[in-house]
C-alpha cells in the first residue's frame, strides 16, 4: 500500500480544508476505500478521518415530517431503527439486503452513497479502465460483461453502481447535504451521480473537499409506506451485489394508483429513476397489465453493452414483480430474506 498522511480534524470546516488538497480522500468506516487502497486501485496522498466529527451520527426528524440522517450513521443502526423502518420500509429492506451483517455494522450512510463500482476490470490494475485510469480504454467492452450496464452506458465505460440503499432513496427523492469550500448546499441524490459519457472518472458532482454531512428524506416520502418494496436478484442469495434490482413505491386511492415511484439498480452507473414508468402508472389500476406497460417504459431506452441482453428482460420482470409486491402491501415486518424473490411473505419474518 502506498504511504499516506493521516489527518483527524476536529470540525467539519477543518475536514473540508484538509480534504481540499490534491490527492486527499475522506475515511469513515473504510469498508470500500481500504480494499481499493490494498489493491492499488486508489492511491490517496492523504486520508482525512471524519469518524470523530461531532453531530454526524444522528437520525433526526425534520419540520416537514421527513428525516435527516447523519453521514456517520451506521447502515445497521438505520435499518433497525423502528420508526425509520416503519416510515421508509423499502429503504430498510434494501439496507438489510446488502453486504453482510458485519459490514452493515461498520459501514456508514455517507460511505454507502459513494461506494465505487464492483467492475472486475476497475479492480484489476493490469486491465484498461477509463474510470480508474482515464484514456486507457475499457477492457470490459470485449471482456466478461454479462453483469454490466444496459442503461446510460457509453463506449468509455459500462460499469454499474453497486448500492442497494441508493435505489429506493432515489425513488423517494432523497437529498444529500454537502459541506464544501463554498459553504453548505443540498443536491438531489439522483443528481449526485454522473453517467460516464466520455469522462467516466468523474463519478459524482462533488468538488475537491466536498463532504456529505447528511442524507434527507422529504415528508411526503412516508406517504408510500403502506405499499413499498425493494426486490433484488443476485447470483446467490447472500452478500452479493444485484444483477438487477427495483424499488417500487405506490400510493393508492380508491383502488387506483394515485402516485408511483420506481427506481432500478444494477442497470447503470447510477441508481436509475424510471420517470416514464411512473407516468404510465399514475391513475391506472394496480394490475398486471398496467405493471407490464410500466416495465416496458422503464426499459424503453435499454440496450446491451455486451453479453447482457438478458438483463433487459430480467429488469422488466423485476419491475413487474416489485410493483405486484408493493400493490399487495408492505409486510408488517422485514422478510427473513430481505428483498429476495425467494422470501416468503407471510412466512419466517423478523423485526426490523
Amino acid at each position: 500500500m502506498k504511504s499516506f498522511d493521516y489527518v483527524r480534524p476536529a470540525s467539519i470546516p477543518e475536514a473540508v480544508s484538509a480534504a481540499s488538497a490534491p490527492g486527499a480522500a475522506y475515511l469513515a468506516a473504510g469498508t470500500n476505500l481500504l480494499d481499493l487502497m490494498k489493491g492499488g486501485v486508489s492511491r490517496p496522498d492523504r486520508l482525512v478521518d471524519v469518524t470523530h466529527l461531532p453531530g454526524l451520527d444522528r437520525i433526526e426528524p425534520l419540520a416537514d415530517g421527513g428525516v435527516r440522517i447523519g453521514a456517520l450513521v451506521r447502515n445497521a443502526d438505520l435499518a433497525h431503527d423502528a420508526a425509520f423502518a416503519k416510515a421508509y420500509p423499502a429503504v430498510a429492506e434494501a439496507l438489510l439486503s446488502g453486504a453482510s451483517a458485519q459490514l452493515r455494522n461498520a459501514a456508514t450512510v455517507g460511505g454507502n452513497l459513494l461506494q465505487r463500482t464492483r467492475c472486475a476490470y476497475f479492480y484489476d490494475v493490469a486491465s484498461a479502465c477509463n474510470r480508474r485510469a482515464p484514456g486507457t480504454g475499457c477492457d470490459a467492452r470485449q471482456g466478461e460483461n454479462r453483469l454490466h450496464a444496459v442503461l446510460g452506458w457509453s463506449d468509455a465505460c459500462i460499469a454499474t453502481h453497486p448500492s442497494d440503499f441508493c435505489v429506493p432513496l432515489v425513488a423517494l427523492d432523497a437529498v444529500v447535504e454537502i459541506e464544501g469550500k463554498g459553504g453548505r448546499r443540498n443536491v438531489k441524490l439522483e443528481d449526485l451521480y454522473r453517467l460516464p459519457a466520455d469522462a467516466p472518472e468523474w463519478e459524482t458532482v462533488l468538488e475537491p473537499g466536498d463532504l456529505i454531512v447528511a442524507l434527507k428524506l422529504p415528508g411526503d416520502a412516508s406517504d408510500f409506506a403502506a405499499h413499498a418494496r425493494y426486490l433484488k436478484v443476485r447470483e446467490r442469495t447472500s452478500y452479493a451485489f444485484a444483477v438487477v434490482s427495483a424499488a417500487a413505491c405506490l400510493r393508492l386511492e380508491r383502488g387506483n394508483i394515485a402516485e408511483a415511484r420506481i427506481a432500478l439498480g444494477g442497470v447503470a452507473a447510477k441508481p436509475w429513476r424510471a420517470h416514464e414508468a411512473e407516468k404510465v402508472l399514475a391513475g391506472g389500476a394496480p394490475n398486471g397489465e398496467t405493471f407490464r406497460r410500466a416495465a416496458e417504459a422503464a426499459l424503453a431506452g435499454a440496450k446491451p453493452s455486451g453479453d447482457n441482453q438478458f438483463k433487459i428482460e430480467l429488469a422488466r420482470r423485476i419491475v413487474v414483480r416489485a410493483l405486484s409486491l408493493a400493490a399487495s402491501g408492505t409486510p408488517e415486518r422485514i422478510p427473513a430474506l430481505p428483498a429476495s424473490p425467494f422470501s416468503s411473505v407471510p412466512g419466517a419474518l423478523h423485526d426490523a
